[in-house]
């Protein structure tokens, strides 16, 4: 086979058996009797004991090579988001030329106590190579891992999500073909003739005006300019409509500039990060990422459902542009933040119908809410929180 063939199925059976059926039998009818490279998997905990088996029982009905899925909260198939419901999604690709290698990411401690992770997945030309990923929110310290990632695999990306839908340890799953892993995340290697390309979606814009950071301590940002950083915070504030000032303040958010050397910054160029709290006392804000330094600049940013919507939109048109061959030749996986969805736009089915807007027919695709989403911003892989991170499979042009 030349070019790459995508398949997709939903089943919103109640029953797990008949779900699994359902989802498989109408995936392999779109792979027209070709066997998958890779399967992603992603299921309600509806399924419950089901579960513990899904990735072997796929594995069998479908004969995929590997095959990679999680637990979700809510689960997205080719056009709709299944929030709160029974639901199994399949999404399967056959990769001419492309290799697919799994790894999995344990996480350990060293003598003094500092965080240890297993090997590197195995990546031989980085130009050709992208990452999945899946982790366990509570076992999985995302974060550290792929600061290391970055340092030694650069121009990787790395695009995925957490697990969610379990509200505790051991209640998030993880697994393959092998059956639930044991490992704090799972993934696989894609490289070589199938590209896969990431779309970022944080869904913010800038009010106010940048600032830089002339002092700071751990994650709280105590001086901006010559201010107190929470006088900057309150002058902004003062200076929005009422609109935008309550928007802002149910849910604020700082963005890092990723490239300081900009003298003016549109909603694409920052890393979002929310405001924990404030300390009246030594007027200083509390941004949820503790990378902050002295000399980066950032911004106040404001999101709203328009706002995150139009950027989607405009993220998937601006990285899906130029593809050509039938719908089924493409492919994508969503990994949605949870508190996306009907909650935020008022509506079902926003994310995934702002992605398959973009093509003239609806392109095999699958996903789940995350309780945090993998993605590049600026050429570094983070783990995000309210973003829309998608991978979009196809043939390098």
């Amino acid at each position: 086979m030349d070019a790459p063939l995508f398949s997709s199925a939903l089943s919103r059976e109640t029953d797990a058996k008949a779900a699994i059926e359902a989802a498989a039998r109408e995936l392999m009818h779109g792979l027209r009797g070709y066997k998958p490279d890779l399967l992603s998997v992603f299921v309600s905990h509806h399924h419950g004991s089901a579960i513990e088996h899904l990735g072997q029982e796929l594995h069998h009905r479908t004969g995929a090579r590997h095959v990679i899925g999680c637990t979700g909260e809510s689960i997205v198939g080719s056009t709709v988001e299944v929030e709160g419901g029974p639901a199994l999604s399949l999404w399967a690709g056959v990769l001419p030329r492309t290799e697919v290698r799994p790894f999995t990411v344990e996480v350990g401690q060293t003598d003094s106590g500092t965080l240890a992770f297993s090997a590197l997945p195995e990546v031989i030309d980085r130009s050709r190579a992208s990452l999945l990923l899946l982790g366990d929110p509570f076992a999985f310290p995302a974060s550290p891992y792929l600061e290391i990632l970055n340092s030694e695999l650069p121009g990787v990306e790395c695009i995925g999500g957490m697990a969610s839908g379990g509200s505790g340890p051991g209640q998030n799953l993880v697994f393959t073909e092998h059956g639930i892993a044991d490992a704090a995340a799972i993934g696989v290697v894609i490289e070589g003739e199938i590209e896969v390309r990431s779309i970022v979606s944080q869904g913010c814009r800038p009010i106010g005006k940048p600032w830089v950071i002339t002092a700071c301590k751990d994650n709280f940002v105590l001086r901006l300019g010559a201010k107190k950083s929470l006088e900057v915070l309150m002058e902004t504030m003062s200076s929005l409509s009422d609109a935008e000032r309550e928007r802002f303040s149910r849910q604020p958010f700082l963005g890092l500039a990723i490239d300081p050397r900009k003298s003016v910054f549109t909603r694409g160029d920052f890393l979002v990060r929310g405001l924990m709290g404030i300390d009246p006392q030594q007027g200083a804000i509390a941004v949820g990422d503790g990378s902050i330094r002295v000399g980066m600049t950032v911004q106040f940013l404001v999101r709203d459902a328009q706002t995150a919507g139009e950027d989607l939109v405009h993220l998937m048109q601006e990285r899906a542009s130029g593809a050509t061959g039938a719908p089924e030749n493409q492919g994508a996986l969503l990994f949605s933040c949870n508190g996306r969805g009907v909650r935020m736009f008022g509506s079902e089915n926003h994310d995934i119908g702002c992605v398959q807007s973009v093509f003239e027919k609806p392109v095999p695709a699958a996903g789940f809410f995350a309780a945090g989403e993998i993605g590049p911003v600026g050429g570094h892989n983070f783990v995000h929180g309210f973003t829309a991170s998608v991978a979009l499979f196809r043939a390098r042009s």
